[in-house]
């Protein structure tokens, strides 16, 4: 393999979950900010907001039909292909939430309009994540799996700094009556440049050698999902469980800490951005330590001490993000994140490990993307519910829990 081809596969990989958590954060943020005076009027802000945070989940429980539709032509037509008609459904649904008129413009249409391009988002993403790790690790030199399987999860820092720093960029230069009009649309709208970016680069791939072997020997299934229950079942759940803790970590770290923040601990919200902009540092740092270890000590020994640094984190929420001060605040992000790259890195050379290649594609795009129900689509509404009800102590135990689960699906696939 040419450097120039090792190039073009690692930024395939690598574009396609920036762009998916681009998309997944800015709407994060604007669900947190806009999004609820915008579509979902109530005489209660708290409503709103919760209303706002359902959307937001939407595109979760959209995310396991994906992985079914795009995993299946992912294992039985190639990874390329799939891969593209993925980014340009997600990307499509991504553009078209910039010209949404509001609620006040055509009434409840916005909203409903709101949630189906959500739900398309969801669609498109959940065939993204196990494409691009695959792509990856598919075409890595034996014993680089994991360090190849690095590229997808820094998707996720890149574009949480380009969806973070776009929103800082605009409050920093507009009003807030700016930033609620228009200013909240550019960043959805900017969306198009990195598509177009991830589909010329996409475009240009080939299939990878792991398919090519499986259709050769015609062992590509005729229903990928059927096969995977049937022969794959115990890890798929251990998978999906073991999915669980990074996202419970990423969405509590950033959408709910960021509300939760600017509005009852009542910090400002270009300062709370700008620590979280240098918190996802750690997020990228994790993920590279842990994943180039994993080649050396193994993918499962990483995540244990990710799974095991979400318990530490759920623990300690209550004291160190209740804080007044916005350096001890910045602690916990920090230390969090960095528990997230070790619970999160690894999973793009772990997941593939556990399937046979005519349904991995399958297989990793569910149990990625029910884990991501479990952990992420509930996470800001539960966590939202909890510390009305009993502060950041109860938020915290949902961290906890997550990270006992995780580690429970880590066990489960050593009795396999």
């Amino acid at each position: 393999m040419t450097s120039a081809s090792t190039r073009r596969i690692l930024l395939a990989s690598l574009i396609g979950t920036s762009v998916e958590f681009y998309d997944f954060y800015i709407y994060a943020t604007a669900a947190a900010l806009v999004f609820g005076p915008l579509f979902f009027p109530a005489d209660d802000p708290a409503v709103q907001l919760l209303a706002s945070y359902a959307s937001f989940g939407l595109a979760f429980f959209a995310r396991p039909l994906g992985a079914a539709v795009f995993g299946h032509f992912g294992d039985r037509l190639g990874r390329k292909s799939t891969l593209v008609a993925s980014l340009m459904l997600m990307g499509g649904s991504t553009v078209a939430i910039a010209f949404l008129p509001t609620y006040a413009q055509i009434g409840w249409v916005a909203p409903s309009l709101l949630c189906l391009l959500r739900f398309g988002q969801g669609l498109g993403l959940g065939g993204e994540w196990g494409g691009a790790s695959l792509l990856a690790v598919e075409n890595a030199p034996r014993g680089q799996e994991n360090r190849w399987g690095m590229f997808p999860p820094l998707g996720a820092p890149v574009g949480f700094i380009a969806a973070n720093g776009f929103f800082l960029l605009l409050g920093a230069t507009l009003t807030d009556q700016q930033f609620r009009d228009w200013g909240w649309r550019v960043p959805f709208l900017a969306s198009a440049v990195l598509v177009l970016l991830g589909l010329w680069v996409r475009l240009k791939l080939t299939e990878t050698p792991a398919f090519r072997e499986a259709a050769a020997h015609d062992a590509l299934p005729k229903v990928p999902i059927a096969e995977l229950f049937r022969l794959h079942l115990r890890a798929t759940v251990a998978g999906t469980v073991g999915v669980v803790a990074c996202f419970a970590l990423f969405y509590l770290t950033t959408a709910f800490a960021l509300s939760y923040g600017t509005t009852t601990l009542g910090h400002g919200r270009q300062a709370f951005l700008a620590l979280e902009l240098g918190a996802i540092l750690f997020l990228a740092a994790g993920v590279i330590v842990s994943c180039t270890l994993a080649d050396r000590f193994g993918a499962t020994a990483m995540l244990r001490w990710g799974f095991v640094g979400c318990v530490v984190s759920g623990l300690l929420m209550g004291t160190m993000l209740g804080s007044a001060s916005l350096w001890v605040v910045f602690a916990w992000l920090a230390l969090s994140l960095f528990a997230m790259g070790f619970a999160y890195g690894p999973l793009g050379g772990w997941l593939p490990s556990l399937f046979d290649a005519g349904v991995r594609y399958t297989g990793v795009s569910i149990t990625f993307n029910l884990g991501g129900i479990l952990g992420g689509a509930l996470a800001p509404i539960a966590a939202q519910a909890l510390a009305a009800r009993g502060g950041l102590g109860l938020v915290g135990a949902y961290l906890v829990a997550a990270g006992v689960l995780s580690l429970g699906g880590l066990a489960l696939l050593k009795r396999r």
